[in-house]
């Protein structure tokens, strides 16, 4: 097991190539350490190299009402007036602090998600 810094496209390539000879390895074995360095050596250079922004506050809205069918009635029972609901999925209104508070704790959306600029 020689395992180095993956700096170059060719090292990410090289290391997901390999990654997927060992998938399926057992765990505390050389092969599954050489995996878990791999997988973490790999996650650090996609990280850096190719970073995945927060999503837009309405569409993480949009997205989560899609995964729990929630209609938009439902969503008013949230976010305040039925009107309030089109406004804001619009983009027509902002959300206000306390919309951001129960869309977290009721959708569960990441505050860190909901007060992004859009």
């Amino acid at each position: 097991m020689k395992i180095k810094p993956i700096k170059t496209k060719r090292d990410h390539e090289n290391a997901l190539e390999r990654i997927q000879q060992l998938w399926g390895c057992k765990k505390n074995t050389s092969q599954g350490d050489e995996f878990e360095v791999l997988v973490t050596l790999v996650e650090k250079y996609e990280d850096e190299h190719y970073p995945i922004p927060p999503p837009d506050p309405i569409e993480a809205i949009k997205f989560r009402m899609e995964h729990m069918n929630l209609s938009r009635k439902e969503l008013a029972k949230i976010v305040g007036y039925k009107s309030r609901v089109s406004e804001v999925l619009s983009g027509k209104r902002k959300l206000s602090l306390p919309m951001i508070r129960r869309l977290n704790k009721e959708l569960n959306i990441p505050a860190e998600t909901l007060i992004r600029e859009y």
